[in-house]
């Protein structure tokens, strides 16, 4: 549980649990932005560095707030911790990794198109069968399915391949911010539908719920071009298996970039692992060692935030599902 460290008065307490070396960097966050470090009995706040499992199943009454580690929380749901817990705001980490995220999508993306995968299985020199499978993002349509924190990270590292944006999320608002052309179109995901026939790849971001399931089923892929690279750095859920397994082995589409797979982790022998148009990667989009610095500047955001009584970033809505 929560360690508690003498530190001046502060008008908020913070609490962090259970205690761990990273929790060294999160005080200092928790302090820079104006609050004190504090048992779990006496805090207002719990920023949680544990797993879903271990989280208390009672909290104190004046905690108000609960900061969870992860930007992807279905098993939280799982273990019930909103369900116990109906009367305090959460919130998650989603964006806190955002940058990361995108840039391990991208790399996963160029690969593929750049046939990248089959180039590096090479032991010898075949310029000449690998050449017709080279392509380039320039001129491309990339659909991104999530256009959170991930996806607005991403769509400024496309623009300047020349690619061309098709933003996927839940209002159908349109995607905005520094970075973002002008051109991005926006889709509500209810009309996700209508996307395939002008895409050439897609970018998997989008939250895992019981709605988002297999978003990425077999008609959607026979919808793909044989030219498309399927992209998924969210949640393994988010795409059928079996019928990913099946258009990448009868070469429907071009190819998929995994860092993330259903069932995870991904067992020895499986399809995936001997599939040349498949390249996986063992959901290390997000390094420990990038992790925690990205965590902690967001939670000295979202305390910051607490302390000033503003509105907190990344809020978790139980109803949605995240």
């Amino acid at each position: 549980m929560p360690q508690e460290v003498s530190v001046q008065q502060s008008a908020t307490t913070i609490a962090i649990g259970p205690d761990q070396p990273a929790s060294r960097l999160l005080e200092k966050a928790v302090l820079g932005a104006g609050a004190q470090i504090g048992a779990l009995d006496d805090a207002e706040a719990l920023i949680w560095i544990g797993s879903p499992g271990e989280f208390p199943r009672t909290l104190p009454a004046s905690v108000r707030w609960v900061q969870l580690p992860a930007a992807g929380i279905e098993d939280y749901f799982g273990a019930g911790v909103f369900e116990a817990h109906p009367g305090v705001t959460f919130t998650s980490a989603a964006g806190a990794f955002a940058d990361s995220v995108a840039e391990h999508a991208l790399t996963l993306l160029l690969a593929g198109v750049r046939y990248l995968p089959e180039h590096l299985r090479a032991r010898t020199w075949q310029q000449r069968e690998f050449f017709p499978h080279v392509g380039s993002l320039r001129g491309k349509t990339v659909t991104i399915v999530g256009a959170g924190g991930i996806g607005r990270a991403l769509i400024p590292m496309l623009a300047p391949l020349g690619a061309h944006v098709i933003a996927v999320n839940r209002s159908g608002r349109p995607v905005t911010g520094p970075g973002i052309p002008d051109d991005v179109e926006t889709v509500p995901a209810d009309q996700l539908g209508r996307v395939w026939s002008h895409t050439d790849h897609v970018v998997i971001a989008a939250p895992a719920t019981a709605q988002t399931r297999h978003l990425i089923g077999a008609e959607e892929l026979a919808r793909l071009k044989p030219s498309s690279w399927v992209i998924n750095v969210a949640r393994g859920s988010l795409v059928d298996t079996e019928a990913l397994v099946d258009a990448l082995t009868r070469g429907a589409i071009g190819g998929a970039g995994l860092d993330v797979t259903e069932p995870e982790p991904l067992p020895d022998g499986h399809p995936l692992w001997s599939l040349p148009n498949a390249i996986i990667t063992p959901h290390d989009s997000n390094p420990p060692q990038l992790r925690l610095a990205a965590f902690a500047d967001h939670v000295g955001a979202n305390a910051a935030r607490f302390v000033a009584g503003e509105p907190l970033h990344a809020l978790i809505d139980p109803d949605r599902g995240y």
